[in-house]
């Protein structure tokens, strides 16, 4: 059986849109080079699309036109390896699935512990975001909240008095456990982003809980948001400006 033949009936069994590697497709090494050779062929057919070097999917065909692969699918190595959590979607890749915005971008941001330059893969640009907190499955979406509220100035399609109403929602649908979960992770987060978190959870709250968060401010810094007094009546107690 011709090589291109053995790779389609594999990919057959994948799901449209699954990004793979030539690696994921099981043949010996010493047929690497026929194995991208019938790859590329697959692609100037239609049969496959190229993300990036090295790697392919099956294009998914709708009534309203071709759908790219979803975000993790593009960046899905960059978040696992050897089954264990390495990075989360952060920013640009989650305000959608916040509701924060409806606009999309071809920038993919990804949270990480460690420095990373930034990469292309295709169309997409993919930064890293260094989180100085332990990343877990379990901290994952607190994180993505936490990430959010740190660049709620580069929400796209919305202001800032939005965003916040916004935050205010989502922090108020966390479980007590979860919400004093966020509060510890925001600890570590910059100065301005501990601000607003602590001003949102006191308006929430109201019962002096954020006391640890008002303690780790400078008492002489102010921050500057676009929020008003009335979307967020406690901004004067965490010199929000």
């Amino acid at each position: 059986m011709r090589t291109s033949a053995e790779i389609l009936n594999i990919i057959n069994k994948f799901k449209e849109g699954y990004v793979f590697t030539y690696d994921e497709l099981g043949f010996k090494p010493e047929k690497t080079n026929a194995v991208i050779i019938a790859l590329n062929r697959l692609v100037s057919e239609g049969k496959l699309r190229k993300l990036s070097k090295g790697r392919y999917y099956k294009p998914q065909i709708t009534e309203f036109g071709e759908l790219k692969p979803d975000t993790f699918q593009v960046v899905k190595d960059l978040l696992q390896k050897d089954k264990k959590v390495i990075g989360y979607l952060t920013g640009f890749s989650v305000f959608n699935s916040l509701f924060l915005t409806t606009q999309v971008s071809n920038t993919i941001q990804i949270g990480c512990n460690n420095e990373k330059k930034a990469i292309s893969r295709g169309i997409y640009k993919i930064r890293f975001i260094k989180q100085a907190n332990k990343i877990t499955e379990n901290n994952i979406p607190l994180l993505q909240i936490l990430d959010s509220i740190r660049f709620i100035k580069d929400i796209p399609g919305t202001d800032q008095n939005q965003s916040c109403k916004r935050f205010i929602d989502i922090i108020k649908e966390l479980t007590p456990e979860r919400l004093n979960q966020l509060k510890m992770l925001v600890l570590k987060y910059n100065a301005s982003t501990r601000a607003l978190t602590g001003a949102i959870i006191d308006m929430i709250e109201n019962n002096n809980s954020t006391q640890a968060i008002f303690k780790s401010l400078n008492p002489a810094t102010a921050y500057n948001f676009s929020i008003s007094t009335q979307t967020l009546p406690t901004k004067d107690k965490w010199r929000i400006r």
